[in-house]
């Protein structure tokens, strides 16, 4: 397989999509790791494993509707195995197998098989003091957008998954490339106040435009860095509370064609009627209380 992603829009070949079978029991508030997931504990309202089966088949559904090349992890008992993005993420032909936190470390043992179809030398290990889940590095051609947190408290957030370490590596990795990082507000228990991954505040779509939540971000001249790049006219904000329910986190099929959940009415509207951009529409209501949407839900292997 020779792997190829630069960017998050190219019209996609091949993707890995998470699985829901066999997803554990419903965590205690204490086991939860980002706080979608502590709030729909808290509320007795966390997803049933077929509610989370259904609607990944219809994202699945959708993907091979459009000659996508789907592969699934290997199954692992009692384990959820949905957010297939934060294990592992391919920068132009290198993979590179995520550090990630401890609570999911078994996750790593589903992907063998897709390992196995990837060139040895692609593959990357990290070193064991840098900490990254793919949801915070997001491709933009030349550059390299990393959501991070650096102040003193990381180790106290479940919700800090990348740190500054990680940085550093990929600059090192990428010398050619622009890498920007942007300090991400966390909360561990609030998801109206934290954000997980950078997906969850900022998500590029068609050629050159993009979604972003302002208040994602710990610092605005981060924030004002990305208007720059892109123009404010090319970018759709969003509020809190579409912010809340994950509206950035849609998955592009290709610069023309997006897959977002049903219930993003503004936005949807907006990529058809204003970008141009045909917006397929499914069910992803009760996965969002995990803590993560469709672009958590996918970890592309080769882009055009």
């Amino acid at each position: 397989m020779r792997l190829n992603v630069q960017n998050e829009t190219a019209q996609l070949k091949t993707v890995v999509l998470g699985i829901a079978n066999s997803n554990g029991t419903i965590p205690t508030l204490e086991e939860t790791f980002d706080a979608k997931s502590y709030e729909a504990v808290k509320n007795n309202d966390y997803p049933t494993e077929q509610n989370a089966i259904n609607e990944i088949s219809e994202f699945e559904e959708i993907l091979k509707k459009h000659n996508i090349e789907v592969l699934r992890p290997n199954l692992i008992e009692n384990c959820n195995q949905i957010f297939s993005r934060d294990v592992g993420f391919v920068i132009e032909d290198q993979f590179f197998i995520s550090n990630i936190i401890p609570d999911r470390l078994e996750e790593l043992e589903a992907y063998k098989t897709i390992k196995s179809k990837i060139d040895i030398s692609k593959i990357n290990s990290l070193p064991e003091e840098v900490f990254v889940e793919g949801g915070d590095v997001v491709l933009y051609n030349d550059y390299i957008f990393v959501g991070t947190y650096k102040q003193k408290d990381f180790k106290d957030y479940k919700t800090a998954r990348t740190n500054v370490e990680f940085v550093d590596y990929i600059k090192s990795k990428f010398p050619n490339k622009i890498v920007l990082d942007f300090e991400l507000n966390k909360n561990d228990q609030n998801p109206y106040e934290g954000i997980l991954h950078m997906d969850c505040t900022f998500n590029p779509v068609g050629k050159d435009k993009a979604i972003i939540y302002k208040d994602g971000f710990l610092h605005e001249n981060e924030y004002q860095k990305i208007v720059d790049i892109f123009g404010k006219e090319n970018l759709f904000e969003v509020t809190k509370d579409e912010m809340y329910i994950m509206a950035p986190n849609i998955f592009s099929i290709s610069p023309e064609i997006v897959v977002s959940e049903k219930n993003f009415t503004r936005l949807n509207n907006h990529l058809e009627n204003n970008w141009n951009i045909k917006v397929e529409r499914i069910n992803y209501n009760n996965i969002s209380k995990m803590g993560g949407l469709l672009r958590c839900s996918t970890m592309p292997l080769i882009r055009e």
